[in-house]
């Protein structure tokens, strides 16, 4: 493996040394390290935070089977597989790690010879458009992606601004070269997934249109705008619709080729040249929410010329740019994982507005954002827990925007609620609870709250309080959900109580009491779910028994969402003093987690479920999905913190490597890599809404936060090594740490924290 990550990547010699503003840290960005297996790498071009992330496509697997669900599907969340041994073609639109998804919009392939309009498949490639490449001549870096397809003895290469995709293609010399565009090509295909497909041709190297797709986001229209840097012989397309229903007139027009629109359900269309050795055709391809003008407007505002090196070079310095934001020193393989996550977590959320600030809403109207930049993708079940506590310390005026978006999708909202999951104008109500008010706590809380702090309360309260979502109305009338009510009636209960927590957390900053004393109260409601006879959080009937049938070790059909009752017993992050003493004292509680990492889980346990694999666990504890990321630090509330220091630097090591498949699990949009950049840094936020940091053990030698406010938090480790894993003592500003927490006011504030490391445990409390 290591012989072809070299092939893969230009290899750089490190010497260790204080790093500073003048480094390249893009050389450690390693955007083919992932989940490979399961599908969720994302290798293309993007810049920070971009609308546009253009990647390759390795197959194009449909959702449905003999109208049945494909599990194979959901290896292509991201439409990349590292096994693959064939390219379909580059789209421009993709989620990074989720376990669900949808996009993969406007798909380009360049061809030679014969046109074929079919992809074809991966065992006979040739018997369509699709060509096979090798990992030998394949580049991805940050912005910049270059693969050669071996079928037509063409160089691929692509980069892209926040809303435009540039393309540069080297073909051979050709009389029938090709560039085929896909306008039914998509992530998690089915035939009725495209509503409907426009274009128009602007000129006689200029086309745009737009495209209606009823997928996880169910009502998504994105309009485009693509340019040649040449004149096109001709253009023309197919239709794949079985039947439509009614066509009007249009058949007195002979529209194969050359005609100035096209309009149907299943369209690939294609453009021909001809081209010399080593010609290089490029292409611009822009996007908008909007409409085609603001499409062409994107694409002019954002790559008026086509110089390909300047677009990829000035993406690359936006990236240096976010990853000096922190600055850190310690081994090659070290500087590659923190920077490959540091990379994955500016990924997601994603810009939703053109150049001029117009986007479209929840309610699918036009809106202007007044004062802030509109984004999209918020994976909240997820990026709740680390992503957006990282963005509040390192990217604070950005989360603000975020939370300003998540206010403007209230506002619009006909359901009157906070985002759950949304995605590109459209609320796809995925996974539990109602997340969004913890990222808005943790803000205000922080004191980064650069928006009415009262409104966003009074949405969160509305949210918490929409009786008929997900069984919210038991859950407040009786203290919890009940079994037979709901399939995630324990995790919804644990998840609930959490938000409302956090909701009492931003009232209590707010001074307003009557909206705490209501939701600190509910906060508790943990409680209800907790059966003392069988040790567990555990399913509850309606008449207050506790289910008989029970398993807590299986992962399906136990009421919890993508965990068992064995982890998510320990997910109360708000009250873990009160989850101590619930679960019977601090003696049964660090046996409880200590059994937790060293029982071995037999796969028989989490066969059916996609999202939890062998990769992302340790024992019984499932660090490849979220609801476990607190637990290793939950040591910090008892007598024998030590544990959190070897268990943390155990995880680092095993769930964190430098290959294809190097993460233990979906990224998940970020939450994956955030947990890495707290953990190696050594602090995390166990509780997000709180202003608390858990200790944990550093991994790297050395650090510098440098904060939007000008100040700078140094992270100092002595004694750094695979071995010295357990803190020996901790300076903050030089005065000892009594405590293993620290505030986030510690780290805003400037200043630094010394870790001195050794090889045996400090029972000092």
């Amino acid at each position: 493996m290591k012989k072809i990550l070299t092939s893969i990547f230009s290899c750089c010699i490190f010497i260790a040394a204080a790093q500073d503003h003048s480094e390249n840290l893009v050389q450690y960005v390693r955007p083919i390290i992932g989940s490979s297996r399961m599908g969720h790498v994302f290798p293309g071009a993007t810049v920070p935070f971009g609308m546009v992330q253009l990647s390759p496509e390795t197959d194009t697997i449909s959702y449905d089977l003999n109208g049945h669900y494909n599990p194979d599907v959901y290896k292509y969340c991201a439409g990349y597989q590292y096994e693959d041994k064939t390219i379909v073609g580059f789209s421009h639109t993709h989620f990074s790690g989720t376990g669900h998804s949808d996009l993969g919009d406007f798909l380009i392939m360049p061809t030679v010879g014969p046109l074929k309009l079919n992809p074809g498949t991966a065992d006979k490639p040739g018997s369509g458009y699709r060509s096979g490449y090798s990992h030998a001549h394949e580049v991805s870096e940050a912005n910049y992606y270059r693969v050669k397809l071996d079928a037509y003895n063409i160089l691929a290469e692509m980069t892209t601004t926040t809303r435009v995709g540039f393309h540069q293609y080297t073909f051979p010399k050709s009389d029938d070269a090709h560039v085929i565009l896909d306008l039914m090509a998509g992530i998690y295909n089915y035939p009725d997934k495209n509503v409907w497909v426009y274009m128009r041709r602007v000129n006689d190297s200029t086309v745009a249109g737009y495209r209606i797709t009823n997928g996880w986001a169910r009502t998504r229209t994105l309009y485009f705008a693509m340019t040649f840097n040449k004149p096109f012989i001709q253009m023309g397309y197919k239709n794949f619709s079985k039947r439509e229903v009614y066509g009007g007139f249009w058949g007195k027009f002979s529209r194969a080729k050359n005609f100035p629109e096209i309009a149907g359900r299943q369209l690939r269309t294609w453009f021909d040249f001809k081209t010399t050795e080593g010609e290089k055709i490029k292409i611009k391809f822009a996007i908008s929410p909007v409409s085609i003008e603001s499409a062409l407007n994107n694409m002019w505002a954002e790559t008026p010329g086509w110089d390909f090196e300047k677009v990829k070079n000035d993406g690359q310095q936006l990236w240096e740019s976010e990853l000096h934001k922190i600055v850190i020193e310690g081994s090659r393989d070290d500087m590659e994982n923190f920077y490959t996550s540091m990379y994955h977590a500016m990924i997601n959320p994603t810009v939703y507005m053109d150049v001029d600030g117009k986007y479209k809403g929840l309610d699918q109207q036009v809106h202007q954002a007044d004062g802030f930049t509109n984004y999209t993708t918020f994976s909240l079940w997820d990026t709740h827990r680390a992503l957006h506590p990282l963005f509040n310390i390192i990217e604070t005026k950005r989360n603000a925007d975020m939370i300003k978006s998540m206010l403007a999708h209230f506002d619009q909202s006909p359901e009157r609620m906070l985002p759950i999951w949304s995605n590109s104008a459209n609320e796809n109500w995925c996974m539990s609870g109602y997340h969004s008010v913890a990222v808005i706590a943790d803000a205000i809380v922080k004191g980064n709250a650069p928006f009415d702090a009262n409104k966003a309360l009074d949405a969160a309260v509305t949210t918490a309080n929409h009786r008929d979502y997900e069984s919210i109305g038991d859950f407040n009338d009786i203290g919890y959900i009940p079994d037979e009510k709901d399939g995630n009636s324990v995790s919804s209960t644990l998840e609930y109580a959490y938000d409302d927590w956090a909701i009492a957390q931003m009232a209590k900053k707010l001074g307003r009491t009557d909206v705490y004393d209501t939701f600190i109260k509910r906060s508790q409601n943990y409680r209800n779910v907790y059966d003392p006879k069988s040790g567990f959080m555990h399913p509850r009937m309606a008449d207050g028994s506790f289910r008989k049938k029970f398993d807590p070790f299986t992962t399906i059909d136990q009421g919890f969402i993508e965990g068992n009752a064995w982890n998510y017993t320990l997910y109360v992050p708000h009250d873990v003093p009160g989850l101590i003493g619930l679960m019977g004292g601090e003696k049964r509680f660090i046996t409880y987690i200590d059994s937790l990492f060293s029982y071995d889980l037999p796969d028989k346990y989490f066969a059916e479920t996609e999202d939890i694999t062998k990769d992302g666990i340790i024992g019984n504890y499932v660090h490849g999905n979220e609801p476990s990321h607190q637990v290793a630090y939950l040591y910090d509330w008892t007598s024998q913190p030590w544990k959190t220091q070897d268990k943390i630097r155990m995880i680092l090591k095993k769930m964190y490597k430098n290959t294809p498949d190097g993460l233990g699990g979906n990224d998940d949009t970020g939450q994956m890599s955030a947990w890495y950049i707290f953990s190696a840094l050594g602090f995390y936020p166990v509780a997000p809404g709180s202003d608390q940091y858990a200790i944990g053990s550093p991994a790297v030698g050395h650090a510098v936060i440098n904060l939007e406010n000008g100040k700078t938090f140094t992270i100092i480790v002595k004694n750094q090594s695979d071995k010295n894993v357990y803190v020996q003592k901790i300076l903050l500003n030089g005065a000892p740490l009594g405590v293993y927490f620290i505030s986030h006011a510690d780290i805003m504030n400037g200043g630094e924290i010394t870790f001195v490391m050794g090889p045996s445990t400090n029972n000092r409390r």
